[in-house]
């Protein structure tokens, strides 16, 4: 669900903007003029957001290389170099 709230309303009622945030775990988009300017998100789920967003950038670079025809490793090497680094 989407939640917007005037940017008066985040100055006047911090608390009740950032609890449904919290709550939620949703965005809370903040317009100025009906223009929307900020969001206010929980922390936690910012954090989620980020994981969310590096996991596919590195998916989508795995996919490009492949793509490419970029030699990969096997199994097997990729254990073994793992070994060697742990």
């Amino acid at each position: 669900m989407v939640y917007i709230e005037p940017a008066t309303r985040l100055r006047t009622d911090y608390n009740r903007i950032a609890d449904l945030a919290r709550r939620t775990g949703n965005a809370v988009y903040i317009t100025r003029n009906g223009t929307p300017e900020v969001v206010v998100m929980d922390f936690k789920a910012f954090q989620q957001r980020e994981l969310v967003l590096k996991l596919a950038n590195v998916v989508l670079e795995g996919e490009l290389q492949r793509m490419r025809g970029t030699a990969a490793l096997s199994i097997e090497e990729m254990e073994a170099m793992l070994k060697e680094n742990a």
